[in-house]
C-alpha cells in the first residue's frame, strides 16, 4: 500500500496536477458541443479549481453512440476473457503508480481528508478492479438435464451499452464498483460523475485508454442530473442504468425507463442506519471507537454511516463518555493535511441542509453532548445529540452529515422496533456479548448489510445493497454485481 505523504509533500503534487476538464468521448477528450462549462470548486477553500465540460443532451447522444458502436463491432466484448482481464489489471496497476495524483485529485474536489483518501478510497478502488478482473475467467456458463435428444446451453452475454451514474460522496471508489463488474461483463459504458466531483472519473477514463481498454468502451458525460443524467435514463440504446445517490432521484431513473425502453435499472440509494449497543456488550471501548467511525467516517457523508445509536439505557452513559473521548483523535481542518481525519462537506448548499438540522436540534431543546458547531462555512464538528425520539426528523431523515443521535431502549423487542423504525433499509451494526442476541438482532433487522460487533461493509466478495427505499433492482460489490450487467440466454439444440 502507498505510504501517506507529508502535508507539504500533498501541497507539491497538488501544485503540479494537470486538471482534466473536458468530456472524454470516443477515446479523447472533448469539449461539450455547446462549449458551455460549469465552474468545480475546492469546497475546503472555495475557490475555483477549472471549469469543466457541462454535457447536454446532444453529448449524451454523442457518448452513446460512440459506446454502441464500440459494443456493436466486438472491439472490447468479443476479446478473449484472458485479453479483457489483462487490460483491467493494467488499469489497476497504472491506478496505483498514479496514486498520489488520485488522492489529490479527490481531495480537492470533494473535500475529503486526503488521509482517507490515500489509505481507504485510492486503495480499495483498485482492489475493487483487480478482483473483477480476475473473476472475467472464472464465472463459468451452464448446462441444462434435458436428456439425450438436445444439447442446452445457458449462458450469459453482455447487456450492452450501460449509464454508470455517480454520487459525489465517494466519486473515485463508486466508479470501480460499477467500472469493475460493468467491464469485466464485457460492455460499453457511458459515465456520469457527480457534478461536484468530476476530476478522477475524467483521469481514470484517460488512464483506461493507457491500459489498452479501446477507444469508446470508456466515456465520461460530466454536468448536471437534468442535462446529463435524466438524458442517460430516458436514452433508448441505454439498455441498463446503475445509479448510487439519493432515493428521490433514484425513483426519477425509474420514471425514465418506464416512460422509455424499459432498460433495467440498478438503484442504490440512502440510508438511516442504526447502531444496537445490547447491554451485554462486552468491549464499550470497543464499541465506541467503531460508532465513532461509523458516524464519522466521510464527515458523515456516507449512505450506510450509522447515524441512529440505539444504545441499552443501562450502558448509555458509559457509551457516550468513551465515544467523546474518541472524538478527540478525529482532528478536524485541512483536508489536504493527513493529520486531518475530518475535511470539509462537499458544497455550500449541502453546508446549508446539514446546518439545518443542528439548528433545529437546538431550537427544540435537544441535549447536544458533543460538537454542535460550524467553521468556515463549510466544516461541521462531529455532533452528538441525546435524547431523540423516533417521531423526530433526526431520527428518521438522512442527513448525510457528521451528526449522530442517540435514542435508548430497555428489551431487544424494543431495540428492533426502533432500529426498524424508517423507509430504509441498507446497512446497521449490533453489538452484543450475546450469540443468541447477535442472531436475532442480525435476521430481525432489515437491511441488506449487518455487521456484529463491528461497523464495516464487507469487502469486494460481498454484496452491498438495501431493502425498502435503499435499493432496487440489484446490488454493488460481489460476484451478484456482474449478474446485473448481463443478460441470461438459452441456447436449444436439437440434436434428435
Amino acid at each position: 500500500m502507498t505510504s501517506l505523504l507529508s502535508k507539504q509533500g500533498y501541497a507539491d503534487v497538488a501544485a503540479n496536477l494537470n486538471l482534466p476538464n473536458q468530456a472524454f468521448i470516443d477515446g479523447r477528450f472533448q469539449p461539450a458541443l455547446s462549449g458551455q462549462t460549469f465552474t468545480t470548486l475546492n469546497p475546503a477553500t472555495g475557490e475555483a479549481l477549472t471549469e469543466i465540460a457541462s454535457c447536454q443532451a446532444e453529448d449524451v447522444d454523442l457518448a452513446v453512440a460512440s459506446a454502441k458502436a464500440a459494443f456493436d463491432d466486438g472491439r472490447w466484448h468479443s476479446q478473449p476473457p484472458s485479453a479483457r482481464k489483462a487490460a483491467l489489471l493494467r488499469l489497476a496497476q497504472l491506478l496505483e503508480d498514479n496514486s498520489h495524483e488520485l488522492a489529490v485529485l479527490e481531495s480537492l474536489d470533494s473535500g475529503k481528508p486526503v488521509r482517507e483518501c490515500q489509505t481507504i478510497d485510492v486503495p480499495e478502488t483498485i482492489n475493487t478492479l483487480r478482483w473483477h478482473a480476475e473473476l472475467i475467467d472464472k464465472i463459468y456458463d451452464s448446462t441444462a438435464p434435458v436428456g439425450a435428444g438436445a444439447v442446452t446451453m445457458v449462458v450469459r452475454e453482455p447487456i450492452g451499452v450501460v449509464g454508470l451514474v455517480l454520487p459525489w460522496n465517494f466519486p473515485l471508489l463508486m466508479l470501480a464498483w460499477k467500472i469493475g463488474p460493468s467491464l469485466a461483463a464485457g460492455c460499453s459504458i457511458v459515465v456520469k460523475p457527480a457534478k461536484e466531483t468530476s476530476l478522477t472519473t475524467l483521469r481514470v477514463a484517460q488512464l483506461a485508454i493507457d491500459a489498452g481498454i479501446p477507444s469508446g468502451v470508456f466515456n465520461v458525460v460530466p454536468g448536471g442530473g437534468r442535462e446529463a443524467g435524466e438524458p442517460i435514463g430516458r436514452h433508448p440504446d441505454v439498455a441498463m442504468v446503475s445509479f448510487t445517490g439519493s432515493t428521490d432521484t433514484g425513483r426519477l431513473f425509474l420514471k425514465y425507463a418506464s416512460e422509455s425502453n424499459l432498460k433495467r435499472i440498478v438503484l442504490e440509494c440512502g440510508g438511516k442506519n442504526p447502531a444496537v449497543v445490547m447491554d451485554d456488550a462486552e468491549d464499550l471501548d470497543h464499541v465506541a471507537q467503531h460508532v465513532v467511525n461509523g458516524a464519522f467516517w466521510n464527515m458523515g457523508e456516507n449512505c450506510s454511516a450509522s447515524s441512529r445509536l440505539i444504545v441499552h439505557e443501562a450502558v448509555k452513559d458509559e457509551l457516550l463518555a468513551r465515544i467523546k473521548a474518541h472524538l478527540s483523535e478525529w482532528r478536524m481542518g485541512d483536508p489536504l493535511d493527513p493529520d486531518h481525519r475530518l475535511g470539509a462537506l462537499v458544497s455550500q448548499a449541502h453546508f446549508q441542509k446539514v446546518k439545518g438540522y443542528l439548528d433545529q436540534a437546538i431550537t427544540e431543546h435537544m441535549q447536544v453532548v458533543a460538537g454542535g458547531d460550524t467553521h468556515a462555512g463549510v466544516f461541521v464538528e462531529p455532533t452528538i445529540i441525546d435524547g431523540v425520539q423516533p417521531k423526530d426528523r433526526l431520527f428518521q431523515e438522512e442527513i448525510f452529515g457528521p451528526v449522530l443521535s442517540v435514542t435508548t431502549f430497555q428489551t431487544i423487542e424494543q431495540a428492533l422496533e426502533l432500529a426498524n423504525d424508517t423507509v430504509y433499509g441498507l446497512a446497521a451494526s449490533a453489538y452484543t456479548g450475546s450469540l443468541r442476541n447477535a442472531l436475532r438482532l442480525s435476521r430481525g433487522i432489515r437491511a441488506g448489510i449487518v455487521t456484529v460487533n463491528c461497523f464495516g461493509e464487507g469487502d469486494a466478495s460481498t454484496p452491498f445493497g438495501g431493502y425498502k427505499a435503499s435499493g432496487f433492482g440489484g446490488r454493488d460489490k460481489s460476484i451478484w454485481a456482474h449478474d446485473q450487467y448481463t443478460e441470461i440466454k438459452t441456447i436449444w439444440i436439437d440434436a434428435s
